[in-house]
């Protein structure tokens, strides 16, 4: 009986904590700078520093990618003071396009069809964000689809 009640615990608290984002071995440490761009724009994390980065891995394909970007827009509009990056795995440029325009994609984005991006941050899934603070460090991962308006996420980005 004792080892039931250990296990049923022990489930509750993993699918707690991926709730709350994955706390992988880099977070607390410096984000992967990169330098990314293509046909219209182009990216330097570098020059990002001093701002909250919201460094979102997505594509125009991924069913939980279009599902969060509504409230990944709305958060970028509740707090403007945080840049959103996204960083799509397409490899049509045009498919790419369209997708923008048609659900009006107003962050930084830009494509990267090799994968460049989530190689280095060691993505394996997608949606997938990080979260990176003023002075550039990485503060929290999170996998899959989000509501970026959820009170949680959004006291959590304002109090960085």
């Amino acid at each position: 009986m004792r080892r039931i009640w250990s296990s049923i615990v022990v489930g509750v608290l993993l699918v707690a904590g991926c709730e709350r984002g994955s706390h992988p071995g880099n977070i607390g440490k410096p984000a992967p700078q990169f330098v990314i761009g293509d046909s219209s724009r182009t990216v330097d994390l570098s020059k990002l520093r001093g701002q909250i980065v919201v460094l979102n891995l997505w594509a125009s394909w991924c069913a939980p990618c279009v599902e969060e970007l509504p409230s990944l827009l709305a958060m970028q509009q509740k707090l403007p003071n945080i840049k959103v990056v996204a960083i799509s795995l397409d490899q049509d440029d045009d498919v790419y396009r369209s997708f923008l325009v048609k659900h009006h994609v107003d962050v930084l984005t830009v494509r990267d069809p090799d994968g460049r991006i989530n190689a280095l941050y060691g993505t394996v899934q997608i949606p997938e964000t990080y979260i990176i603070d003023r002075d550039g460090i990485l503060r929290r991962k999170l996998v899959s689809a989000q509501d970026w308006t959820s009170p949680e996420i959004l006291n959590y980005l304002s109090k960085l």
